[in-house]
């Protein structure tokens, strides 16, 4: 007699509860595994994140996959999403010096978002560090001339200004900024300061974890084998550097920030304009849809203060965002005329404009899709 198919479903479940403790169990002894890797890699002075080795252990773990039937991408999915936790927990240990540093560091700015989360890193590294947020706060200038490192990290359109009020600095300190332009603070620090000199633009939030596969983008200015130190500071945190000069950086964040930035904070106020029911487009929404809400959510949940700075500091790219808004308008023209034939045309050009990038990117946005659906059943 065949068992009974309701005591069977239970039997099976509760089987399935069962291997997913196990599964918790051995993830915690992986997690107890990296957390001693981490303390060693801190006596070796080696970073977080180490590409080839992750390489080599995704490609291994997707070969035994494939061997014992299972979906490639499915394990990669987990073990990716493990690795993510494991740079996590290693932070702090894996966190060596670069340089034992005899003098101070100070972090100006160092209590704003971005300010606060590099002075974390530093101190939890082991550096000593001083932050500077108001005028009445101004160190004086012999403890100003024992600095290190003096890390500008202040809005963007206040950068410049400060530069030029530094004192004279110790001939080997090194004077940084983290703005997101680079030519003028670079610039400013060049004329301010005559010891090494160095650019720096993280492209990641404050609401980071870590600094594992981050990117910072580096614009050099003086006596960069003054600097090293700094940038194998940031090479042990686990980010990833990106050399490239002010002028072709000034050039991309016209694009990457004020174009982006300024369409988004256009579609957020026009859906606000209109009254449209946030709610209702979520529950109709496609999972690219709802992405694209939440990049406009994203925005304005942050500092409005902030992003007003940054668009107003890439003033070069309104000429272009000009002209976006006279082709949308003639994009939209052409179809309320019915000329869908030359809508098709300009697809297909702009289509062979991007080339390869149209399927790598369509690829690459897949697992995003996934991952937003994934978050949409979640929050319900």
């Amino acid at each position: 007699m065949n068992q009974d198919p309701d005591k069977r479903l239970a039997e099976l479940r509760d089987a399935i509860d069962a291997t997913d403790n196990e599964l918790i169990e051995i993830i915690a002894r992986r997690a107890e595994l990296t957390a001693e890797v981490g303390e060693v890699k801190r006596s070796l002075k080696q970073p977080l994140y180490v590409p080839e080795r992750e390489r080599s252990l995704i490609k291994a773990r997707r070969t035994k996959a494939k061997t014992a039937g299972l979906s490639e991408d499915l394990i990669e999915d987990v073990v990716r999403r493990i690795i993510r936790e494991s740079y996590r927990t290693q932070t702090s240990q894996a966190a060596a010096t670069s340089c034992q540093l005899e003098r101070p560091v100070f972090v100006f700015g160092g209590e704003g978002a971005l300010g606060a989360r590099l002075v974390s890193q530093l101190r939890q590294t082991g550096y000593s560090v001083i932050t500077v947020d108001k005028e009445d706060n101004w160190p004086t200038k012999e403890a100003l001339n024992k600095a290190q490192l003096v890390l500008m990290s202040v809005p963007v359109n206040k950068t410049v200004e400060l530069i030029k009020q530094l004192p004279p600095l110790a001939e080997d300190c090194v004077l940084a900024d983290v703005t997101s332009i680079k030519a003028a603070p670079l610039n400013a620090m060049m004329e301010q300061h005559e010891g090494p000199v160095v650019g720096l633009h993280p492209m990641f939030g404050p609401s980071v974890q870590n600094l594992a596969k981050q990117l910072i983008v580096v614009t050099h200015g003086r006596k960069s084998e003054q600097y090293q130190w700094l940038l194998d500071q940031f090479i042990n945190w686990g980010a990833h550097l990106h050399e490239v000069s002010a002028a072709k950086h000034d050039d991309a964040m016209g694009w990457i920030q004020a174009m982006r930035h300024l369409s988004t904070f256009a579609y957020g106020v026009h859906l606000a304009s209109e009254q449209v029911d946030i709610k209702k487009l979520l529950e109709l929404s496609s999972p690219i849809y709802r992405m694209e809400l939440m990049m406009i959510g994203r925005l304005f949940a942050q500092n409005a203060e902030l992003y007003a700075d940054i668009i107003a500091a890439n003033k070069n790219q309104f000429a272009s965002i000009r002209r976006y808004l006279q082709r949308f308008s003639s994009i939209i023209d052409d179809m309320e005329n019915g000329d869908k034939a030359g809508f098709i045309r300009l697809f297909n050009e702009v289509s062979q404009y991007f080339g390869d990038f149209s399927s790598q990117f369509l690829q690459e946005s897949e697992s995003l899709v996934q991952l937003a659906d994934d978050q949409r059943f979640r929050n319900q």
